[in-house]
């Protein structure tokens, strides 16, 4: 049953894709990791033959969009969240809160396809200091939980009392009075902190159930 949720999911996602207009894929500046996210994967088929694949996403966007290149050639496009059907496989892009949070290639044939960002940008670096220093790399990644939890912990309560003083539910379901009540400028530092944990996951492509329950409570 899941199985046949999850590929209807996925038809979905595909009916989204279309075709790209063939342009090149512009080289990754430095200056870029503020404006755009690149992720490459490389595939070899059974007649040992290597296809190129780009995955391009502009930020500050009206809506998530991300370009698929072959061997550096636009090749297709697609609204986020996105399906690709490539090589012997489907590419699937997924996004949360803070932009990009998974990507996997999925296949019935068993093999290693490593999707990485490119080395130049943010989540480049962030890989970088994960491969290099694993265990620095660890205490940022438990502090991060650590801030989500703790985020979660001081918001909600407030937003239920919030909740809770509308006449209606008042009335009906009775006043909450949370524990907390911090003022604007110290609930202002728990958004602010807990979006920089929120998006240091999404920089390693870890999708988290906390990740996008912190940035749905303080959109509320």
């Amino acid at each position: 049953m899941l199985r046949f949720i999850r590929r209807s999911k996925r038809r979905l996602k595909m009916k989204k894709v279309k075709e790209g207009d063939g342009h090149l894929l512009k080289d990754y500046r430095i200056w870029h990791m503020f404006t755009r996210s690149l992720f490459h994967i490389e595939i070899t088929n059974s007649k040992n033959e290597k296809t190129k694949y780009a995955m391009n996403c502009k930020y500050f966007t009206e809506e998530p969009q991300v370009d698929l290149y072959r061997n550096g050639k636009h090749v297709a496009f697609s609204k986020l969240p996105a399906a690709f059907p490539i090589e012997n496989g489907i590419l699937e892009i997924k996004n949360g809160g803070y932009g990009i949070n998974r990507i996997h290639y999925v296949t019935d044939e068993e093999g290693a396809f490593s999707i990485y960002p490119d080395k130049r940008s943010i989540r480049g670096l962030r890989m970088r200091l994960h491969k290099q220093f694993p265990t620095i790399s660890s205490l940022i990644e438990k502090l991060a939980v650590v801030i989500l939890l703790t985020s979660i912990a001081l918001s909600f309560p407030q937003l239920v009392e919030k909740l809770t003083e509308v006449p209606w539910v008042t009335e009906n379901v009775g006043a909450f009075h949370s524990p907390f009540a911090f003022p604007l400028t110290v609930n202002l530092g728990i958004i602010g902190i807990g979006m920089l944990a929120g998006y240091e996951r999404t920089l390693m492509l870890r999708s988290h159930w906390l990740i996008d329950m912190e940035t749905n409570t303080w959109n509320q």
